[in-house]
């Protein structure tokens, strides 16, 4: 096993099973570190809490529910507005947050009056919202409110709303993984099943572990749409509650993130029957790939390949311009869970990058398996890595850039490296053919920025050379291409609109608008 052991962690033994070196030849059977287990006592780990996984990964993008924490507010603010879980309901998730605001107190004395107050508040203050979701903390499960005893009287009390309760304080799991299972299998308990359709289609699906991040989800649908497939409901991202309580009538269960979402596909497969088919929108292969199995599936191939056919040829050309510049830059993918290794081979295919690590900081064995089976020989592989591990890498491997989320990315620019937010992306969607240009179109930016030159000269010198002037992306990433790659009139950058999910949007809009005025139409008269 050729474990990796890092200088800083030699006083935690311990640690030196959850890195490893994908050596030559190497494969799963010698090749993988140990994941998913409690942090080791000593390391500080940059974890999330289950009740984050619960809250902040999977609940918050229902765009249409009113998001209660009972608990510390510190525990609610930790949660807010860090991911871009857009959505065409005015963004009402990302502009407010809920909070019991507990103090000691309450911990004392109890919290469930405070409670029972918070809601008819939040209420009040959004009439229009009929919807809420209650999560629980650590500290009122730890003093034993019986939260779901409090939501049954404010739904008696007011009559035309309806509560889901999320029984996942910080500590029901190792990390926030613990919390995606928590609220799969509740929302499955509860809800699913407590709502029928007035319509269902030929073709019907729930996209499921989607959470709409600066809309891919709305990216994916209009492929859908274009499919003539239904999507009765998203589990989450851009969702609405009631949606999601039909989740039972759907002909296929189309799964995204399988990490944060499988438990409940696998769970409405048994109960109810429905098959799940896991998808990548991420890449032109993978993309072209999950359009077709989901065309198989309905019998309607042909309407997959002619999407295909348009998207490959409006951006082909435009992904491969980046490709020429890409080639050869080495890239850490240490994004936390399923984007390892949704990323990590065809970001070398597709655009030329060198994975030189991945990494997880929650993910199951599964995601390592996958993701170590995906990058190249010389890898470096890591299990819930700590700050000085990380920096220690960085310097080891001078990678080119990193792919990681906002905590890691602010000590990762301290090193000098520049970094694209791959949980919230920086200039996202990401997802789809013109999404994937545009992640391309980011990296490219994020190397070639003049401004990294500029941080790596040491000003202080006294010869320190600032005489070349400001020098553009393309003066950085062009001197040394062929001349037959400069000069090809095929390749262009990024053409498309600042804001490309206006449109999309507006088409999704108004195929829901249609769809609805046929079924009027076709409903006789009473």
């Amino acid at each position: 096993m050729p474990y990796h052991e890092f200088e800083v962690s030699k006083c935690i033994p311990e640690r030196r099973q959850h890195a490893v070196v994908k050596a030559p030849g190497e494969d799963l059977t010698s090749c993988l570190p140990k994941g998913y287990l409690n942090t080791i006592p000593g390391t500080i780990s940059e974890r999330g809490c289950a009740y984050c996984g619960a809250k902040h990964v999977i609940g918050t993008p229902m765009k249409d529910v009113i998001h209660l924490s009972h608990g510390p507010v510190g525990c609610t603010y930790d949660t807010w507005q860090t991911k871009r879980y857009i959505s065409d309901n005015d963004n009402f998730q990302l502009k407010y947050t809920f909070a019991t605001d507990v103090k000691e107190k309450h911990v004392v004395f109890g919290a469930e009056g405070l409670l029972k107050t918070s809601m008819h508040e939040a209420f009040d203050a959004f009439p229009a919202i009929k919807r809420m979701t209650i999560y629980q903390t650590c500290a009122t499960a730890l003093i034993g409110d019986d939260i779901d005893a409090i939501a049954k009287e404010v739904m008696n009390e007011r009559g035309d709303v309806d509560i889901f309760v999320c029984n996942s304080p910080g500590f029901a799991g190792p990390s926030q993984s613990g919390g995606h299972h928590k609220i799969n299998i509740a929302w499955l308990n509860q809800k699913v099943g407590t709502l029928e359709p007035e319509h269902l289609g030929e073709h019907v699906i729930n996209y499921v572990g989607e959470y709409n991040i600066q809309g891919d989800q709305e990216v994916m649908i209009d492929f859908f749409n274009r499919m003539g497939i239904q999507v009765l409901s998203t589990f989450t991202g851009n969702g609405t509650y009631d949606g999601l309580r039909m989740m039972h009538r759907a002909h296929l269960n189309v799964l995204e993130c399988a990490r944060s979402a499988e438990y409940i596909c696998d769970e409405l497969r048994v109960r109810d029957g429905i098959p799940r088919l896991d998808i990548d929108g991420f890449g032109f292969g993978p993309l072209s790939d999950s359009l077709r199995k989901i065309g198989l599936f309905f019998g309607i191939e042909d309407r997959a390949e002619k999407i295909i056919g348009e998207e490959y040829a409006r951006w082909k050309p435009q992904l491969d311009w980046y490709r020429e510049r890409l080639a050869g830059k080495k890239v850490c993918l240490w994004p936390g869970g399923s984007k390892l290794w949704h990323w990590a081979h065809v970001i070398e295919e597709e655009m030329g990058l060198q994975v030189v690590s991945v990494y997880t900081k929650f993910g199951h064995q599964g995601d390592m398996e996958k993701g170590v089976s995906r990058c190249s020989e010389g890898a470096l592989a890591i299990d819930d890595p700590n700050e000085l591990e990380s920096v220690e890498a960085i310097r080891m491997l001078q990678p080119d850039i990193i792919l990681t989320g906002k905590r890691p990315g602010e000590f990762v620019k301290k090193q000098g490296v520049p970094y694209l937010n791959a949980h919230a992306y920086h200039n996202g969607p990401w997802k789809g053919y013109e999404g994937w240009v545009r992640f391309a179109r980011d990296i490219y930016n994020a190397i070639y920025s003049p401004m990294r030159q500029l941080a790596r000269l040491d000003i202080s010198a006294p010869d320190a050379a600032i005489a070349p002037g400001f020098r553009t992306a393309t003066m950085l990433s062009d001197p040394d291409l062929p001349e037959a790659v400069r000069q090809d009139t095929r390749l262009h950058q990024y053409t498309g609109k600042y804001d490309m999910i206006a449109d999309i949007r507006a088409r999704n809009q108004a195929h829901a608008a249609e769809q609805a005025a046929q079924r009027a139409a076709a409903t006789p008269a009473e």
